[in-house]
């Protein structure tokens, strides 16, 4: 049971990061288009939610070098979209934590695997 729960909170983390890496990514160029987008980082906010969730259930079980890529990277990410909810200022940040958060992810879905097999 220990298994599935892990790689459930594994497939989320790697799911919302990715998502999100997306978002951030390709918003900016639909924001060009006249469709009358705007960026709203409640959305961001969202998906760091998510992810916090993730890797405070992973940080129980998962090695130091696993732990410490999430955490650095979640830091990354809230910087990012605090410092644009309050000062208004879009930090790239968010692009690394978003990167950092997949690794992190992929390789603690990868040790738990190699781990029980």
């Amino acid at each position: 049971m220990k298994k599935t729960t892990t790689s459930f909170y594994d497939i989320l983390g790697i799911s919302s990061a990715t998502f999100c890496l997306v978002h951030c990514l390709i918003f900016p160029v639909l924001t060009i288009l006249p469709l009358g987008l705007i960026h709203n980082p409640i959305i961001d906010l969202i998906f760091a939610s998510f992810g916090l969730f993730a890797i405070i259930k992973i940080m129980k079980k998962s090695s130091l070098l696993v732990s410490s890529i999430l955490v650095v990277s979640m830091g990354l990410i809230w910087i990012s979209i605090l410092s644009e909810i309050i000062f208004k200022i879009h930090l790239d940040l968010i692009y690394l934590g978003g990167i950092g958060m997949i690794i992190g992810h992929l390789l603690n879905y990868k040790l738990h695997k190699k781990e029980n097999h």
